[in-house]
């Protein structure tokens, strides 16, 4: 399960027990995050959490990645039995925007902000899948 944390939003990817494909799951205000978490944990599987890690071009963290390491900590305290893997995010936005737009989705679409962070978790499990 990979996660591209914002503090409006968590975009939010599963892959199948293979690992072939990484799919959209779900768009979750960080306020709920634990709780969707949890429930989804009652009937699904999860062998580890990817979180995407914002840095800059320099390879230095961005401003958002106090939240985004606060988050990281908050799942393995919540959930020490799942591990927590950090992985680079940059591009993964751009890269999001793009798919939109090669897809054909109009304008509104590429514009849509939850679909943006949706996209953007798959492309960080799909990143992280080719990796391992």
């Amino acid at each position: 399960m990979a996660f591209d944390y914002g503090t409006k939003r968590i975009g939010i990817a599963v892959t199948d027990p293979l690992q072939i494909i990484a799919t959209g799951l779900d768009t979750v205000h960080p306020m709920h995050i634990i709780d969707y978490l949890k429930k989804y944990l009652e009937t699904e599987p999860v062998e580890r959490f990817v979180v995407g890690e914002p840095k800059q071009m320099d390879n230095t963290p961005s401003q958002s990645a106090i939240h985004v390491k606060r988050f990281a900590s908050l799942l393995k305290k919540t959930f020490p039995a799942i591990p927590v893997e950090m992985l680079d995010e940059r591009f993964t936005s751009k890269m999001a925007s793009a798919a939109i737009a090669q897809s054909g989705m109009g304008k509104k679409a590429r514009q849509n902000k939850e679909l943006v962070d949706n996209i953007s978790a798959v492309i960080l499990l799909q990143s992280w899948m080719q990796k391992a």
